[in-house]
């Protein structure tokens, strides 16, 4: 009753400070720079913070939270844009929900999905500004109950994941995951350094990031794939009047909506987590609970509200080690704490004993933002769904011009473009040879901080046992940590029993008449399995290699296996799928080489020109020699594009990729870096 009755003046004196209409405007001003950052796949909360950081120095404190509140919470809300549309994932905190929403935008319903996904975002929001005001006060236990072994059995769980993902064949997607964490290993190694892998080349001594993975394995094999078939991403026009089809979706699962808010909450909680994992955790939720899954990764709706229900909530939970403890749940998390610096507050414990009224300022502007974006996100989204209307090589340049942009923002080198085209082409052939990608992405995100929370936790574990065996297992089986394992095994056993064929790819792969096709990628994951192997372990730091070995020896013989089967099974068995023997691909009027020629295009013309440059050249070559386009058009849609770019770029304060010319000649901004 006394946290309580302290938490109540507390509440009132919140409301009274966030419904001033100062504060209500920059909060709506917050929303409106989040949804603009949030519809280009890439940029993120990070990027979004960065730009407004500059401008809150000196203002009332007040209303500086409330600006940067309202743009960090929209952004899981409006990069669902991106995701459903195109099927590129807006943020790591999108990517599961690429799998349903993309295919209900190619069937003619992505205003369907779209409002599902803002009004489950609104719910997710709410759900977690809720659960976080009445537990603020009472979290520190919670917090303080997850150390690193526990953290060790989320990342597990995550893990547990790959079994409802892995699409027809459970050992393409073991293996498939396996291949993410071996390339999630790449670079220095956490515990001693080592480098890993990168085979002395400066780029990959800090491996490779998050969102070129992401844009490469989701965005680059879909926007090929529709720029081969020359037509539109939804098959019919029929969507303005959707979003109301889309809200009533939600409401038949509003229980299912519940279940994943609160899963976002808890792992939210959980520094280091967050948005790269949770909206996949909500995903294999919503398949594994469901009875008739044959439609999950086809355009199923339940496959849209889940990870939309999360990982709005995960904002709530992130702002609880944030505020309570000063530990960033999140990069974006990190930006926000050096935003309350500049306007007077410190995040940490002082917080809630000196200014809990300011705490829930930040809590309730959460969620009043949530209702402004959400709210806006409906309003427009059966118009923004025409997108999908639009002959797709037209959004082409456009498209090639916003990934590429994201995926600089790395590293800021050319080699950032590169690594695109790069992993573009392994996940151009996951896709075609019906690998599931959700189950190397997993891998990918959880890889590093399964290494370092096991290192961590085996050291401590070790030097507890060496005290007492009884003072080792209580560290190792805490009622946490046998509370998630068994979680575990019953995600695992619900993993294994679904029936074949509830995936992405099961509609559009049939088993191919070309053989030697999959035999041979499967030949060459193994392959690189060996070198990763054989390649770590020459390092001479033994924590270092133990890792990598493990993971590619274990992905190395589940290569063998496959193979093993592939020998044994007839042509017609599904481990001989391959999209372009039959499938939409197969028909497709032009062909893979061709079209990704277009692309590699950009990238040579970059290297040469710098990005500005090559981007204008790239406008006027594709619109005019692929598409017919008249110099009129081509000289509007080139100037829109380009005038967007430079625009988003002046205010984020970003660079672009120089190119040889930039290294002979002397130019100004943009055509040079800064």
């Amino acid at each position: 009753m006394d946290i309580f009755a302290t938490a109540l003046p507390a509440l009132n004196e919140a409301f009274s400070l966030i419904l001033q209409p100062q504060q209500i405007a920059y909060l709506a001003t917050g929303v409106l720079l989040g949804l603009s950052v949030g519809v280009f796949p890439g940029l993120g909360g990070i990027a979004g913070l960065s730009l407004v950081l500059p401008f809150i120095f000196g203002m009332d404190p007040v209303s500086g939270l409330a600006l940067m509140v309202g743009l960090v919470a929209v952004i899981p809300t409006s990069d669902t844009f991106a995701s459903v549309l195109m099927g590129i994932p807006g943020s790591s905190a999108s990517q599961a929900t690429v799998l349903d929403g993309f295919p209900l935008s190619k069937k003619g319903q992505a205003a369907r999905a779209l409002a599902a996904a803002f009004v489950s975002s609104l719910f997710g929001g709410l759900f977690g500004a809720v659960v976080l005001t009445f537990f603020i006060l009472m979290a520190r236990p919670l917090i303080l109950a997850f150390g690193l072994p526990e953290l060790l059995m989320l990342t597990i769980l995550g893990f547990s994941m790959v079994g409802v993902l892995a699409g027809r064949s459970l050992l393409k997607g073991l293996v498939a995951a396996g291949l993410g964490m071996a390339i999630g290993a790449i670079g220095e190694a956490p515990a001693q350094g080592s480098p890993r892998m990168d085979f002395g080349f400066w780029y990959l001594q800090d491996g490779l990031q998050l969102v070129i993975i992401g844009l490469g394995i989701f965005a680059i094999p879909e926007i090929i794939s529709l720029l081969r078939q020359n037509r539109a991403i939804s098959e019919t026009s029929r969507l303005g009047a959707g979003w109301m089809d889309g809200i009533r979706d939600w409401w038949r699962n509003i229980f299912l909506s519940i279940r994943c808010a609160t899963i976002g909450v808890i792992v939210g909680v959980v520094p280091g987590l967050g948005g790269s994992v949770v909206d996949w955790i909500a995903y294999g939720h919503t398949v594994q609970t469901s009875k008739n899954k044959e439609n999950f990764g086809k355009g199923d709706i339940r496959g849209v509200i889940g990870p939309e229900s999360s990982n709005n909530a995960k904002e709530g939970g992130g702002l609880v080690p944030t505020l309570l403890f000063g530990i960033p749940g999140s990069g974006s998390m990190a930006v926000f704490i050096g935003g309350m610096i500049l306007l007077g507050y410190e995040a940490g414990p002082q917080m809630i004993r000196n200014d809990l009224p300011i705490t829930y300022t930040v809590v309730w502007s959460l969620a009043l933002a949530n209702v402004f974006g959400a709210g806006l996100c409906i309003f427009l989204s059966g118009g923004i769904a025409k997108l999908t209307t639009i002959r797709f090589p037209l959004l082409v340049p456009f498209l090639f011009m916003m990934i590429s942009f994201a995926a600089f923002q790395s590293r800021q080198t050319l080699w950032d473009l590169g690594a695109l085209v790069a992993i573009g082409l392994l996940g151009i052939f996951m896709r075609r040879f019906e690998w599931p990608r959700p189950a190397f992405l997993i891998g990918f995100v959880l890889a590093d901080q399964a290494e370092v929370y096991t290192y961590q936790a085996t050291q401590i574990a070790l030097t507890r046992f060496r005290r007492g065996f009884g003072e080792g297992l209580e560290y190792i089986f805490s009622p946490t940590v046998i509370v998630l394992l068994v979680i575990t095994v019953v995600s695992i056993w619900l993993g294994t029993r679904q029936k074949p064929g509830g995936d992405a790819e099961a509609d559009r792969l049939r088993p191919g008449t070309n053989r030697m096709a999959p035999v041979a990628f499967a030949g060459l994951v193994t392959l690189f399995m060996a070198v990763m192997f054989l390649v770590t372990s020459q390092l001479s730091v033994m924590i270092d290699k133990v890792f990598p070995m493990v993971v590619s020896g274990f992905a190395f013989i589940g290569g063998l296996i496959l193979l093993l089967q592939m020998w044994r099974s007839p042509e017609s068995g599904i481990l001989f799928a391959d999209g372009e023997s039959r499938g939409e691909d197969s028909i497709a009027p032009h062909g893979l080489w061709e079209t990704l020629v277009w692309f590699v295009g950009l990238l040579v013309l970059t290297a040469l020109f710098g990005f500005v440059i090559a981007l204008a050249l790239f406008f006027v070559i594709f619109l005019r020699l692929r598409e017919r386009l008249s110099w009129v058009r081509i000289g509007i849609m080139t100037a829109g594009g380009i005038g967007v770019l430079l625009v988003m770029a002046g205010a984020l304060n970003r660079d672009f990729p120089p190119g040889l010319l930039q290294a002979l000649v002397e130019l100004p901004w943009p055509f040079a870096g800064r």
